[in-house]
């Protein structure tokens, strides 16, 4: 199983921004720079995030991104979801009723997804130092 780049950036954003433990926002450039990835590119996971109500984007010359009031809810699932959407990552090809692969499959997922949404981002955020 893996996850698409975006769903890896959005990940290292948000602990990025819960780890600065700022108020101040944070500019889409220091982020890329941080992450190594393109600006524009980094852009449109953001706009994701902040449709989803997980960041604020402020806009002017010392604008960029916060986390939301009470990020420390935020699971990985959530920001998983955010990102990849809450479709089956498996779908069996047969389409039977009774599927024991898919039956299998979902039994699997469902597990994973209980580990990522007891997983909270505000339980590793304090464990990384960050550089300013």
């Amino acid at each position: 199983m893996k996850y698409s780049k975006a769903t890896n950036y959005a990940l290292h954003t948000m602990l990025f921004l819960a780890a600065s433990n700022s108020d101040k926002p944070v500019g889409v450039q220091q982020l890329s720079k941080w992450l190594n990835v393109s600006p524009t590119y980094l852009s449109k996971i953001l706009t994701k995030l902040t449709k989803e109500g997980m960041i604020h984007s402020s806009s002017g010359a010392h604008g960029g991104y916060t986390l939301q009031e009470k990020w420390e809810d935020l699971t990985f699932l959530d920001i998983i979801q955010a990102i990849e959407g809450t479709t089956s990552l498996f779908d069996c090809c047969h389409h039977k009723q009774g599927c024991l692969i898919q039956e299998t499959m979902i039994t699997a997922e469902g597990q994973m997804e209980e580990v990522l949404k007891n997983r909270k981002l505000s339980s590793i955020a304090g464990k990384i130092s960050m550089m300013h």
